[in-house]
Order: structure tokens, then sequence, then C-alpha cells
């Protein structure tokens, strides 16, 4: 038996927040649903020896061939979603759900005389009004305990009911307080409905203003010195709240909507949709989709609502929420909230959240949107066959002898004209070379173009000059030729790098530069850029190595930063390396470090005000 799952997702890809996940088999069925405080952490469970897997686990990753996630931003909205997707998907391997047919809702028949409340499956039942779905029925069983304790309403069958009148005498809960007991006349019809009324206010969503509400008769009824009443309130308050600490709910105004984020670059975008009912998370959709066309968030988010929305001819109507919530409005913001309304039957709001508990789920929500975006890019380009067939058209694009096997981009960065660095980095057959990266200080620079010139001069000497190695050794790393040089510009910067070519006498070597605005790649001397075709797969590996560069040159620029402020701190007299480590922790850089006061510095750990004052003095000089 194989020991490793060749299609185990890399530890990397996997985040470290909590979530939820599905193991799929070959035909897309979901083997088994599951949710972590974090996902690599649980996930990577799964994909140790195989021998060292519980038998049923073993079973289920060998017929898996995908595991997909959703990031949600705490356990209890992973909880929510686990419990959906298992009662949507009925995963074979969720074991123990395995005799559920379905899950226990609260349920009050409001059509009956005196209404009754009870739990059940069923949630076909007509005039019932249902609260739930629970993911375990004793929880359940123990809210309606404890609410029949505030809210005695009636909730025994009608069998015993009828029983109960015909004797004139009321059952056990009628006895003990939990009951009203209308089925021998303590509470008339009316009375009855009013204190079922509100129960459904409590379970609706009214719960802490009812809370509200007792807290303040309970005041009354002391400073009445009515002791016995505010006893019970007091009672009913700890009881209530007892409930409620079992019912979070993810927006508290108990709306039902739907929640877009969406990520997006140049040539993609990811969107997450979660879909809230009744306050909960019901559903969440996750998807990529290219762009072929240049295309604003507000184009975006138009063009995602008409394709989410817009059902299929034939096919029952899609549901449309009450609250459409985006991450931006597009132009014709009416005209689409008119469209959607039409489609629901009535008003609906299409809005950005701004604060509370909707603006933090669309976090969340942007949060997998990135996630998928991010992890869809870095899938393309690690995809052998994706690789391969972006370097060919990489080569056919740029017109190279062969393909561009071996390739390095270099990035300049800088703060305002100081502390000016560069970076290299290599990419092997696609995928990144990181421990070939390089780092380049620059002492003396006029602008980019020099900066370019003069790092790629220090590079090719390493071409032109190889070092000398014995018969059959392996060159150093340093001295690889690569097969295209990429620099972080356009034609000036290109041009740059050929001058730097030639005058290092290496003259077989191809060089490019990636212009930003637009995309396009820039050969030396020539009026005209290359364009490649948008989402083509030669194109986010050029980018990707782009980005890779400008992401290690500038963290080379700040830890630079960073050191220079240290060192110059150090020769303070009176300034150790934990007290430097403090101030550089307190104030971050060296600029808010000099425009600090003399009484913000000796708040530091350490430092009284006549070090701070000799602070002061050496950074200003």
């Amino acid at each position: 038996m194989a020991q490793e799952i060749d299609w185990r997702p890399q530890t990397g890809e996997i985040p470290t927040q909590p979530g939820v996940y599905r193991f799929l088999d070959a035909g897309g069925r979901v083997l088994y649903v599951g949710k972590a405080k974090s996902l690599r952490a649980r996930l990577t469970n799964y994909f140790g020896p195989l021998d060292s897997l519980h038998e049923r686990t073993r079973r289920m990753v060998t017929t898996a061939v995908d595991v997909k996630w959703v990031i949600v931003k705490t356990e209890y909205e992973a909880l929510q979603l686990e419990f959906m997707w298992i009662k949507q998907f009925d995963p074979p391997f969720n074991v123990q759900f395995k005799d559920d047919k379905s899950y226990p809702y609260l349920a009050v028949s409001v059509s009956e005389a005196y209404p009754r409340v009870f739990i059940t499956r069923n949630r076909e039942l007509k005039g019932v009004k249902y609260f739930g779905p629970y993911t375990q029925a004793w929880t359940v069983c123990e809210t309606l305990d404890t609410l029949l304790k505030v809210y005695p309403m009636r909730s025994c069958t009608q069998g015993i009911f009828d029983r109960a009148k015909r004797s004139g005498r009321p059952c056990l809960l009628g006895d003990i307080g939990k009951c009203a007991a209308p089925c021998v006349g303590r509470v008339d019809s009316t009375e009855h409905r009013a204190i079922t009324k509100q129960f459904i206010d409590f379970m609706g969503g009214s719960d802490t203003k009812m809370v509200a509400e007792l807290k303040s008769k309970m005041l009354q009824a002391s400073e009445d010195q009515n002791y016995e009443y505010a006893a019970r309130l007091r009672d009913d308050i700890v009881a209530l709240e007892a409930v409620l600490a079992k019912s979070a709910v993810v927006f508290t105004d108990q709306t039902d909507a739907d929640l877009f984020a969406i990520a997006h670059d140049d040539l993609a975008a990811a969107v997450s949709q979660f879909i809230v009912r009744g306050g909960r998370i019901r559903g969440v959709r996750g998807w990529v989709l290219d762009k072929e066309l240049e295309r604003d968030l507000p184009e975006l988010v138009e063009y995602i609502l008409q394709n989410v929305y817009e059902s299929p001819e034939g096919a029952e109507p899609i549901e449309v929420p009450r609250e459409v919530l985006v991450p931006e409005l597009p132009e014709d913001k009416t005209e689409l909230a008119k469209w959607l309304g039409e489609r629901r039957g009535s008003k609906v709001d299409l809005r950005v959240p701004q604060r509370g508990d909707k603006a933090a789920l669309a976090k969340t929500a942007l949060t997998n949107a990135k996630h998928s975006l991010l992890l869809y890019k870095s899938r393309r380009t690690a995809d052998f066959t994706a690789r391969a067939d972006a370097l060919s058209a990489l080569q056919r694009a740029l017109n190279l002898p062969e393909a561009p096997l071996r390739i390095e981009c270099f990035d300049i960065s800088h703060l305002s004209g100081t502390n000016v660095v560069a970076s290299m980095v290599v990419f092997e057959d696609g995928l990144p070379k990181k421990d070939q990266y390089r780092h380049f200080a620059i002492e003396e620079t006029t602008d980019d173009t020099d900066s370019i010139y003069q790092v790629l001069m220090r590079r090719l000497k390493y071409l032109a000059e190889p070092e000398a190695t014995e018969i059959g050794a392996k060159p150093a790393r340093f001295a690889y030729r690569p097969n295209l040089l990429i620099v972080d510009g356009g034609q000036p910067q290109v041009n740059a790098a050929a001058r730097a070519l030639r005058d290092s006498g290496v003259t077989d070597l191809a060089v490019v530069g990636i212009a930003k605005r637009l995309e396009e790649l820039w050969l030396p001397e020539d009026p005209f850029p290359v364009i490649l075709p948008r989402g083509a797969d030669e194109l986010f590996l050029v980018q990707r190595l782009r980005d890779e560069a400008h992401r290690f040159a500038i963290s080379y620029q700040r830890k630079k930063r960073s050191g220079s402020i240290a060192s110059q701190l150090s020769e303070i007299n009176g300034l150790g390396e934990k007290r430097v480590t403090a101030l550089l922790k307190r104030f971050g850089s060296a600029k808010r470090l000099k425009q600090a006061t003399l009484d913000e510095i000796s708040e530091v750990a350490g430092i009284g005000p006549i070090l701070a004052q000799q602070i002061l003095d050496a950074i200003g000089e």
C-alpha cells in the first residue's frame, strides 16, 4: 500500500483559521464534512502515513480525490456550517448522523385554539411556526424545558389535553408550573395565546429586549417590596439568559440576507457568498472566474448578482432574500435593486455593510475570497501541465530559442529614494527556488534605471567570468545561467538591463520588462509591447515572478531600514540590545521615533528622561 496521498494539498496552502472542510470522491460526492479550530492542524492529521490512520479514516482518505474548505470567523460559525452541510450532503462517513433522516426543530402549532410547543423533525406540517434547526436533540430539549419555566404554554399532545379536560385534573407539568393548564381553565384561550406570543417573540429575535423588560419589572417589584414576585422574575431572567448563552447568532437582527465578498486582480476574481437565514449561516458558496475583459469591482458586483439570481429557463426561481450585501454598489444600483425585487416579489435592500455584525461577516467572507484567489493562482502555476504550457507559450511569445526553464526576476525597492535595495528571485521549471534568491544593497544611485544597471552588472559578472571549479564539479548556484531575465518596469528599465548585458559581455541572454499598468511585456529597443492573453498561464507565471520579487525586495528594505536605526541607537551610551529592541517595538521605525516627544520615549521600559534626551539628540543630528 502506498504511504502517501498523491492529491494532498501542500501544507502551506491550508489556512490556520477556523473553518469547515469537505472530502470529495471522483464523482464530486461529499464523503465527509468536519470542522476545526485550525484547518491546517486538523487536515494534516489526515495525511500522515496511512498505516497510522484508523481503518475507517484510511478508507475515507483513499476513496477521496480532493478536499475543499471554507474559512469562518468563529468556531460557532463553523458548527453552524458543518451542520448545514451534513444535512445537505448526507456524507456517508459522518457516522454520528448516519441514522438521522432530518434534524430537530422547535415548533409551535399557531393554528390551534390552544397552541402547542413541541419538538419535531417533520418540516412539512401546516399551521406550524418553526425555530431551528438544531444540531442535537438534547440541546433543544434543554432549551424547551428552560423556556417553559418562563412561558408556561401547552406542550402536551392532543390526546393528553383532551383527557385532562374530561377529568378536570391537569398533568404533572401543570402542577409544577411548566404549563398554564388551559385544559382545566386556569387560563382562557386569550391568556394562553398571550403566553404563546411571548414565547414566539423570544425565539423570533426579541430575546434581549424581553430580558430587559423582565429586569425592569423585577426592579420595580423590589421597590414595591413585592419580593416574592421579584424572586420569580429573577429566576425567569436567569433561565432566559441561560438559553441565550447557547444560541448565539451571526446577525443580531435575525435578518435574511445574502452577503458577497470579492477578491480580484487583473485576471481573475474569487467570489464568496454567505447565505444567512434567520440570522444564522445556512450555506456558503465560492467560485473563481477568469476576467476576459477588464472589470472594476462595481461591474463585477453587477455581473455576479445577475448570474447568481437569474434562474435557468423552466427551473424554479432562485430565492432572493430581503437584504443583499455587497462590497461596492454598481452605478445602476437602483435598477439592479428593482430587478432583484421583481424576482423576490417585494423590495430588496441592496447595500454595503458599514459596521456591526454584518461588516464583521463581510470581513470573514473577504478572507475566504482572498484565500481562494491565492490558492487558484498558485495551483495554476504549481500544476505540471500548466507550468509546461506556460513556459512553452512564453517561449513563443518572446521568440526564444528554447523554453525558459530558469527565469530570474529583479525588482528595486526604496523609501523616498533612501535605503535603495534590489531583489533577485529564481524560478526553475515554473517553481520558485527560494534557496537561490539574492538581496542587493545599493549605496549610490540616480534613479531606478541606474539601480537596475548596477544590480545586473553585479549579477552578470558571475556569468561572464564563472568561478573556477574542478572538472565535473557542480558550479556555484550564483553562476547558474538563466534562460530569461525579467525586470519590473517598462521600456526605460528593460533598456537599462540590455545595456548591462552589452557592457558585461553577455550577449546571448534574453531580457524582458513587465509593466504593471497593463501587464504588458517590453523587449529592448522595441516600441511596441508584447501582450499576453488575459487569463493565460504564461501571464500568471510572469505575474507571480514579479510579485515574488517585489515581496522579497520590500522585506529586505524594511529589514535594512530597521537595522540602520538599530545600529545608530546601539552607539548611544546606556542603550543595550534589550532597550533598543523595546524602542523599535514601541515606535516601529526611525521616522516615528524622530517624531516622538521626550515624554513618549521616557515611557519605554528602562528609559528615563535623561536617556530619552540623549536619544533625541542622537537621532536628530
